[in-house]
């Protein structure tokens, strides 16, 4: 069964550990995290940014895809279904469509129209039981057309926003969307602090969690990040993977071009790349 987002982050800020949320992109991405979620009896928050659901035919597809896998797999550790990044007009359709979680990215607008489109979300969300989590401060890098200039938030705003009723909040640290330059300048745990101490026990979000050094995401999560996105690093592993088989001949080797057999070590790697981020948050055995 699907379940919001609230208690499994409650749980985390609490137990000073993040939930990890893994976007998913297609059958076999949705099928590894969640028997990888399983296996090391972990909660787990799959993400779906407008451009993957667009990809996958629509919110009400994912919806089905994901509840048929949870009673098919059998998975009994608590997942939630949650839009990556949504437009206040996707927001809304996915919560219509079945979703347990909703992001409304209201970075790019100023603040006033941000806590004015955030209150109505909040409402709508609260009357199905669905977890919101909001944005100060745009992350940067580019999420499926949504472009962030990687600024640190103010943690005025933040406690503003966080005063709104929101879930969870993400807020920008200087952390970006995919593979992070070499000329990056870390996240900035000042400021982070500083949120944490005007946001109390609200979790935090860490977005763009790919790249960023392991000892700088367990000090993130001492300062009150209770999630941590992960999607690049994901997408890394599965390519590398299926490069490898294709360059070794594989496809070529008796019915190896099935796609069935063709994915099987994308899929394995994404696996095995999800273990290790959730180890790495410490939700392992945290279901």
């Amino acid at each position: 069964m699907l379940v919001s987002a609230k208690e499994m982050l409650q749980k985390a800020k609490e137990g000073k550990y993040a939930v990890g949320q893994f976007n998913i992109n297609n059958l076999e991405w949705t099928k590894a995290i969640l028997l990888t979620a399983q296996e090391c009896n972990s909660p787990v928050i799959l993400g779906v940014s407008e451009g993957a659901g667009k990809y996958m035919c629509g919110y009400n597809t994912v919806t089905g895809m994901v509840k048929g896998m949870l009673k098919t797999l059998n998975i009994t550790v608590p997942v939630a279904l949650h839009l990556d990044h949504g437009s206040y007009e996707g927001a809304l359709q996915a919560m219509e469509d079945g979703f347990s979680s909703v992001m409304f990215d209201g970075s790019h607008y100023p603040i006033e129209e941000n806590i004015e489109k955030t209150k109505e979300i909040i409402r709508i969300a609260s009357e199905k039981g669905i977890s919101v989590e909001a944005e100060v401060g745009a992350i940067g890098g580019e999420e499926d057309g949504v472009v962030g200039g990687g600024e640190v938030a103010d943690p005025e705003e933040c406690k503003r926003i966080a005063d709104l009723g929101v879930t969870m909040l993400a807020a920008g640290i200087g952390n970006i969307h995919g593979v992070y330059p070499d000329n990056w300048q870390g996240l900035n745990f000042d400021v982070l602090a500083k949120i944490q101490e005007k946001t109390g026990t609200m979790p935090l979000v860490l977005h763009g969690g790919t790249g960023i050094p392991a000892e700088m995401v367990k000090k993130a999560i001492t300062l009150g990040v209770s999630k941590v996105n992960v999607n690049t690093e994901c997408q890394l592993s599965f390519a590398a993977a299926t490069r490898k088989y294709i360059e070794e001949g594989k496809d070529q080797q008796g019915k190896g071009f099935d796609p069935r057999k063709l994915l099987a070590p994308g899929t394995e790697a994404i696996k095995a790349t999800v273990k290790e981020k959730m180890e790495l948050f410490g939700s392992v055995g945290k279901a």
